[in-house]
């Protein structure tokens, strides 16, 4: 199995999840708030904070045509477009080494998903230790290529695209020097919901893609979808996270708050120790409950020569006579001795 480090932390299935709290848009343009919210994961136990790092004129165009306007009307964000919603959500870039500085002062791994090359420049400024990729930017190679060639580890996520696309940015980013990659099974709206989720995927794409670590970027309501995640393999899962959904922002409404981010962090580690191994036969942790198993006794006192029958022996609890697959063949049988009521049976009796 793939394992690597992230700062100190080592990835893999070998190795409790690792919790991603994803800040986006969730500070609404507060550094106060923002700071916060970094407060509020490292104490729910969360092993990372994620930002995003663009402004709205890295994102797009300043339009109000077309596809620049959002108008569905299942959309959390319809009535923007495109360059005001990025506006609104985007993280200051002054404010990133303050947020990274919390982070670290917590002991938590603050990184970053950059969103073109001059984003990727500014986050190895700040020396971060791994980089994210959106979903909606898998497919954009040159960035992927600039990312790759930092040699830093890479987690991509896998929305809004087919198995070939997949592959290809698999090959960009080995092409470009990604040693260390984990994939991460996302579906692309905003909330999701789990019917959609179809995190079967999730074994079957780690075997698809030799070397790689695979995960879950979860926009579902609730810690549902990443406990079943992980016990399908996910080494890495990633939620948003908000102090508050009743605040409002831009992502708050498929976001988790600090309870529900410490709940996940804490069931996530029961997942995975509760996966285990393949294992059959008595545990040594089931040593000590073997002897209230079923076994034969003898339920009202024997005389010598008497015949064993339903009437003196019965298949009860606890466990320290014969098993009770003899039961049959010791019908009909006699006994050797007296034997008292309450005995468990064993062969010297036969």
């Amino acid at each position: 199995m793939k394992e690597f480090k992230i700062a100190d932390r080592w990835i893999g299935q070998n190795h409790k999840p690792f919790i991603i709290a994803e800040m986006s848009g969730n500070h609404n343009q507060s550094l106060e708030r923002a700071l916060a919210i970094v407060d509020a994961a490292a104490d729910a136990g969360a092993d990372a904070i994620k930002l995003q790092t663009y402004t709205a004129d890295t994102m797009t165009i300043n339009a109000k045509h077309g596809l620049f306007n959002i108008d569905d009307d299942s959309s959390l964000w319809k009535g923007h477009n495109l360059y005001d919603l990025y506006q609104l959500a985007y993280t200051p870039w002054d404010w990133h080494s303050k947020i990274f500085d919390r982070a670290k002062e917590h002991g938590m791994i603050a990184f970053s998903s950059p969103f073109d090359s001059t984003s990727v420049d500014f986050l190895e400024s700040l020396n971060v230790p791994v980089y994210k990729v959106a979903s909606f930017e898998n497919t954009d190679m040159p960035l992927l290529k600039k990312i790759a060639q930092t040699g830093k580890p890479v987690i991509m996520s896998t929305g809004v695209t087919n198995l070939s696309d997949i592959d290809e940015s698999v090959r960009t980013l080995r092409k470009y020097g990604c040693k260390d990659l984990v994939l991460l099974k996302c579906t692309s709206t905003y909330p999701a919901t789990p019917e959609t989720c179809n995190i079967d995927t999730i074994p079957h794409m780690e075997q698809m893609f030799e070397g790689v670590s695979v995960g879950l970027s979860d926009h579902t309501m609730g810690i549902g979808v990443p406990l079943a995640a992980i016990g399908l393999g996910a080494c890495v899962v990633e939620k948003h996270f908000t102090l508050s959904r009743a605040d409002g922002g831009v992502d708050s409404a498929f976001s988790l708050e600090p309870h529900e981010l410490k709940l996940l962090v804490i069931e996530a580690e029961r997942a995975f120790l509760a996966k285990g191994k393949i294992s059959y036969g008595i545990q040594a942790s089931e040593e000590n409950s073997r002897k209230f198993k079923r076994s034969i006794y003898v339920v009202n006192d024997i005389e010598e020569g008497e015949t064993f029958s339903p009437n003196n022996l019965r298949v009860i609890r606890p466990g320290d006579g014969l098993e009770p697959k003899h039961f049959e063949t010791i019908l009909g049988k006699t006994a050797r001795k007296k034997i008292k009521a309450g005995t468990p049976l064993s062969w010297e009796e036969l």
